[in-house]
């Protein structure tokens, strides 16, 4: 779970082009949109393609995105539970 919480870190850092942060920087439980990394809608679509192309995990609606991108922690958790089904 580390390894996926830091390669989820890593592709939000590089994919999203969030240039003044490191890994190091992100909280496992830090909100990756509003107060936290202040992510917008646009990166959500961006992150939602990511990971189904990266993971093979899709996310289906807007109230399963709210609760996978609550935090890094939370988006770990989410494919872990898809990749097991």
């Amino acid at each position: 779970m580390d390894e996926l919480k830091q390669q989820l870190k890593e592709m939000v850092i590089n994919d999203l082009k969030l240039q003044e942060i490191s890994p190091k920087d992100i909280n496992d439980n830090d909100a990756l949109f509003g107060d936290g990394l202040g992510l917008d809608s646009l990166d959500a679509v961006e992150l939602v393609v990511l990971i189904q192309k990266t993971f093979g995990v899709q996310i289906e609606d807007m109230e399963e995105g709210q609760k996978a991108f609550a935090s890094i922690q939370a988006l770990a958790e989410f494919i872990e539970e898809r990749k097991a089904n």
